[in-house]
């Protein structure tokens, strides 16, 4: 029993986790800019020549830097990209969708570009569309956006709620990719928001403006607010698709402890993607934020070995439901004798 305590208590706190891992990589794409920034200037040696303000920002990134370098301008490059592709002290790591955009507009397989996305599709298999959850810079904001939905309900305007064929975003993957092709081009990045976050923050840190990416996720952000509850991911991201398509028969999954549960549908109210955890149903586009596990009041939920989702079990053992059905059946073995 205690141990089953404390697995509870261990899988209830993932949720602010997940939140700490969100940050620290919106933490990383808004720092990294400014480190390539800093080496322009260490490698240009002129700081005399500089502004103010670029003086101001040498002597902070020093300050900052200088407890772990000595030699800012190449030692700094341990880490450089983005969530589209990157390199951490010396492994290069991309986004599934990232090498798929470049197989197809290429035409081919350059295998070292291909064994870069190799580790995410990997846990994609374990964990399914753990990316999304996790990690995504864009969905660090889309939740937030959901914050904010929230609280003009509360003042009184309502958001939207329209629901559309999550088999969209296949289609949306297919034509990306398709036109990439007859282009020789990585088009799919440009509708990718994880993509497009990374490169405007690089552009206005960087370089000093924006690009016309911002624009759209601006729209996609609009989209989510006004028209559908996280419409975006749900329905039309190309990357969404692929990554559900890679984590269809994940090993670690949700499930639902039906001697615990009460019928709440706290579950269901909290998931982000619309998901129906209440009847079993996560499917592949459970993205296992764990938000669910730990909104749950009776520890009805947790994580499993399995590859594929339990059938529905029925109403919870603790819920109204099934306590007034089982309260029945003396009755109506009485009744039938």
């Amino acid at each position: 029993m205690k141990t089953d305590i404390k697995v509870f208590f261990l899988w209830r706190h993932l949720n602010k986790l997940r939140w700490l891992i969100m940050s620290l990589v919106f933490f990383m794409l808004v720092f990294l800019p400014f480190v390539h920034v800093y080496q322009t200037y260490v490698a240009s040696f002129s700081y005399d020549l500089l502004t103010q303000s670029e003086k101001q920002l040498f002597d902070i990134m020093e300050a900052v830097t200088s407890p772990f370098v000595t030699d800012p301008a190449s030692q700094l490059d341990a880490i450089k990209g983005n969530t589209w592709s990157g390199n951490f002290f010396g492994y290069k790591i991309s986004d599934p969708l990232a090498v798929a955009g470049q197989m197809a507009a290429s035409i081919s397989v350059y295998w070292p570009f291909f064994l870069s996305g190799l580790i995410p599709i990997i846990l994609t298999i374990i964990f399914g569309r753990f990316f999304c959850g996790w990690i995504c810079p864009a969905n660090f904001l889309y939740e937030l956006n959901t914050a904010l939905s929230l609280w003009l309900q509360k003042m009184g305007i309502r958001a939207g709620k329209r629901h559309f064929d999550r088999r969209l975003k296949y289609l949306v993957l297919a034509l990306g990719l398709g036109v990439s092709a007859m282009t020789g081009s990585v088009l799919v990045s440009m509708i990718y928001p994880p993509a497009i976050v990374g490169r405007e923050i690089y552009f206005s840190i960087a370089l000093g403006g924006f690009g016309a990416g911002l624009v759209f996720f601006v729209l996609t952000l609009l989209f989510d607010l006004l028209v559908s509850r996280r419409g975006f991911c749900r329905y039309v991201c190309p990357g969404g698709a692929l990554y559900s398509l890679l984590g269809h028969f994940r090993l670690f999954r949700i499930k639902r402890i039906v001697e615990n549960c009460n019928d709440c549908a706290k579950c269901n109210a909290v998931c982000e993607f619309g998901l129906d955890p209440l009847r079993d149903d996560f499917g592949q586009e459970c993205n296992n934020c764990a938000a669910c596990i730990a909104i749950c009041p009776t520890d009805a939920l947790t994580f499993n070995l399995s590859i594929k989702d339990k059938e529905n079990q029925g109403p919870g053992h603790l819920g109204k439901k099934y306590q007034q059905q089982n309260s029945q059946l003396p009755e109506d073995k009485n009744a039938t004798t």
